[in-house]
């Protein structure tokens, strides 16, 4: 199966309304992740992900470009939240 990772991110730029956690939701189910991505207060973003290293590795790929609109100017990987979703990926508000 392959190992398992958790991982954190913080994505800053124009990363908030350009539909980014949506898109980020999308990208996460589609590699088959869970976790979660929320907007922060200083207008970064937020991610959360877990499963197969493989697909950890490409979600952060994705975040390097985020959707169509945003401009990432940088991805920053920080400590894993123990407290992220465990049975889904979610967006939170």
């Amino acid at each position: 199966m392959g190992e398992r990772l958790s991982r954190g991110f913080v994505v800053t730029g124009r990363v908030q309304g350009v539909g980014f956690r949506w898109s980020a939701r999308r990208a996460a189910e589609r590699l088959g992740l869970v976790g979660s991505v929320r907007n922060r207060l200083d207008g970064s973003v937020e991610v959360q992900v877990a499963g197969p290293a493989h697909e950890v590795a490409q979600m952060r790929s994705w975040l390097d470009r985020g959707p169509p609109g945003a401009r990432v100017e940088s991805v920053r990987e920080i400590d894993p939240d123990p407290r992220m979703p465990r049975d889904e990926f979610r967006v939170l508000v």
